[in-house]
């Protein structure tokens, strides 16, 4: 490996390394200002499957038709 050949490679690992420095900062800024805003989803809580299955009405407190 000459020497133009490792310069090379040095300055694109280093600069590949900025570039995923200043994304990863920039989602971390980006979830920082909606965070507020941000509500969570909930999967597999009683509340998200009201859609598919729906609460059954007890028959205690009608009245039976003879």
């Amino acid at each position: 490996m000459s020497l133009e050949q490792a310069s090379t490679f040095f300055i694109g690992s280093l600069l590949t390394m900025l570039g995923f420095i200043v994304v990863v900062s920039g989602i971390v800024i980006i979830n920082n200002i909606i965070h507020k805003y941000w509500k969570p989803i909930k999967l597999f809580t009683p509340d998200s499957w009201k859609g598919f299955n729906p609460p059954v009405e007890h028959l205690e407190n009608t009245k039976e038709i003879k």
